[in-house]
């Protein structure tokens, strides 16, 4: 009964607001680039949340106008770990790029906090794409996006409704309300799910009653070494000095129990064979989520679609590992789909 909120669950202080940039201490997971300029960024959804973001700019900038890429991911995670990572990778390769904080998550708006949505978070890349298309540096016709892990699923279905996007990479993409609705695996039946269900409208009850939201179980504070691999990968991610940062409390510490049930009633890949723009899908050989992007894969359709599988990478390789994750191809499916 409670596998489906495990499935949901698996997965700068120093700067300045606006147009100033960083002018302090690093605070990113991973190194600083001497080859491009990062300014702290706001803006804000069509929800009237205020996101934050990072927006990575190449020094050498070779034309008035660049491409641009908004980009988000994993689940659960913030803007100084993995989608920044990826964010300063592309920049360094000659795009715009902009890391951003999901709603209610990080340096972003919205209460209360710990609250993931398949429609909001889906709103999310859109609003990203409403900002950079406004920039003076960029090319408003010539955006697209990168989602990683659970935020793979949601840019799916930002460019299914939103033709704006010219071009969508996903990385180790989880489909969130699949594996909330069914378990991994789709091991979850209806009778199940009606359980889960009368389990987490109890807790909204509850919830009412004493004012606040109960938090579902996160990560472990510590391995007993029983654990799935999955679970150990994450672990040794987010828990680690690898990837760990204070403001990515939902990887961590969990979300508020009951953002499961949105996740359960509205699957987010509904329209995905109706992208018309091309679509990149990234996943690792031996990541355990590697059919979500198989099956994603398969409901595309037309000649816009590759799906590229990386030998002997698990799922969280693909967040910072950069002898795996494949740049020169994401730079180069870029560069041809935004016509750089």
């Amino acid at each position: 009964m409670k596998l489906g909120i495990i499935a949901f669950l698996a997965v700068v202080i120093c700067g300045f607001i606006g147009w100033k940039f960083y002018a302090c201490a690093w605070d990113k997971t991973f190194a600083k680039s001497d080859k491009v300029k990062i300014k702290k960024v706001t803006f804000t959804n069509r929800y009237g949340i205020k996101l934050v973001g990072d927006l990575y700019i190449p020094k050498d900038q070779a034309s008035a106008k660049l491409p641009a890429i908004a980009i988000s991911g994993p689940f659960g995670a913030v803007k100084e770990q993995s989608s920044g990572l990826y964010a300063q990778t592309l920049a360094e390769k000659g795009f715009i790029t902009l890391a951003f904080d999901a709603s209610y998550t990080g340096e972003s708006g919205g209460n209360p906090r710990n609250v993931a949505s398949p429609d909001i978070n889906t709103e999310d890349f859109s609003a990203a794409v409403d900002y950079l298309s406004n920039l003076p540096e960029v090319d408003s016709d010539a955006i697209g996006i990168l989602g990683i892990c659970g935020f793979g699923g949601f840019a799916l279905n930002a460019a299914a409704n939103d033709p704006r996007i010219k071009a969508t990479v996903t990385s180790t993409m989880y489909d969130m309300s699949r594996v909330t609705a069914n378990g991994y695996f789709d091991s979850m039946d209806k009778e199940q799910r009606y359980q889960l269900r009368q389990q987490l409208n109890a807790q909204r009850s509850e919830d009412f009653k004493a004012g606040k939201y109960k938090i579902a179980q996160g990560l472990p504070d510590k391995l007993t070494g029983t654990e799935p691999d999955f679970v150990k990968d994450y672990f040794n991610y987010y828990k680690t000095k690898r990837g760990y940062h204070k403001n990515s409390i939902n990887s961590t510490k969990g979300w508020n129990m009951t953002s499961a049930l949105s996740f359960m009633n509205m699957p987010i890949l509904s329209y995905a064979s109706e992208i018309k723009a091309p679509v990149l899908i990234i996943h690792g050989e031996k990541a355990h989520s590697r059919y979500f992007s198989e099956d994603a894969y398969k409901k595309l359709t037309g000649n816009n679609k590759r799906l590229l599988i990386i030998p002997d990478a698990t799922h969280v390789d693909l967040y910072d590992n950069l002898t795996k994750i494949p740049f020169g191809e994401i730079e180069n499916f870029f560069k041809t789909n935004l016509g750089k």
